[in-house]
């Protein structure tokens, strides 16, 4: 149980630190989902999918110099075969905005800041780690609360299979866009916010390939706490798409899934 929880208590203890320094807004939230979710072929033990069930703690915040975001995954499935039991996944990233930085406008055309951005993305039983160093453009987008392009490196320093975990990996590179799109209906409060991203093939330590990916996770949200209890901003209810063609690099797992999605914002 230390091995779970080392990674979160790490990251809730750096953001608290930039919450301290000049935090001048945040938001953080608890989701709920539930889906039948693919096992890739090379984590099945007689089971191809299983309904799972993923609890995620997820923290965004501004200081006077950039912004801050990470989460971290709680999942468990229904099945006892070694893959997704009991397991965390956490993703962090700090990006450091040039205009804020510089005190002068760097952006062009449609878009509007230009940031510099360190990631991490950790997981507990494959041991794997990491490191995304790149550039967000941050575009002007009418409408959206935010819409991203992140361009980064995606460099590898996991344990491997001698430490007990998945096999290491080559270094590769990512895209990803990221985007919130708050709208009404009448006097009712929706959202559609979520990621796509691409992350370019590289082989293992064995020297097997380990294909590029595309996952996509959009979240449909209603805010039933402003329909229901006149309280906007604090409870959602809604689901959460799953698109994930060669599903954590198998090129024969494309997984397509719908999960029940509930947000309490905290």
């Amino acid at each position: 149980m230390i091995r779970l929880f080392t990674i979160p208590v790490c990251i809730g203890a750096m953001f608290s630190s930039f919450s301290l320094m000049a935090a001048n807004w945040s938001t953080t939230e608890v989701h709920y989902q539930r889906g039948t979710l693919d096992v890739p072929i090379f984590a099945q033990n007689g089971v191809t999918d299983a309904d799972t069930t993923v609890i995620t703690l997820q923290h965004a915040s501004g200081w006077d110099y950039g912004d801050n975001f990470f989460f971290v995954d709680y999942i468990d499935d229904d099945e006892e075969d070694g893959f997704n039991d009991t397991d965390f996944y956490a993703e962090v990233y700090l990006n450091f905005s040039l205009s804020k930085m510089t005190g002068n406008n760097v952006g062009f055309g449609p878009v509007r800041d230009i940031g510099l951005l360190m990631g991490g993305n950790f997981s507990g039983d494959a041991k794997v780690k990491k490191y995304l160093p790149g550039v967000r453009f941050s575009m002007d987008a009418p409408g959206f609360a935010f819409l991203n392009l992140d361009v980064t490196a995606y460099f590898d320093d996991s344990d491997g299979v001698t430490r007990g975990g998945a096999p290491t990996e080559d270094n590769s590179y990512m895209f990803d866009v990221n985007w919130d799109y708050p709208f009404t209906v009448g006097s009712q409060h929706f959202s559609i916010t979520g990621h796509a991203e691409y992350i370019g093939s590289r082989d293992n330590e064995f020297g097997g390939k380990v294909s590029h990916w595309i996952l996509a996770q959009p979240q449909f949200r209603w805010d039933i706490g402003h329909a229901i209890f006149d309280r906007k901003d604090t409870i959602y209810a809604g689901i959460e798409y799953q698109y994930w063609r060669n599903k954590l690099g198998d090129d024969s797992t494309d997984e397509s899934a719908v999960q029940l999605l509930l947000v309490w914002r905290l």
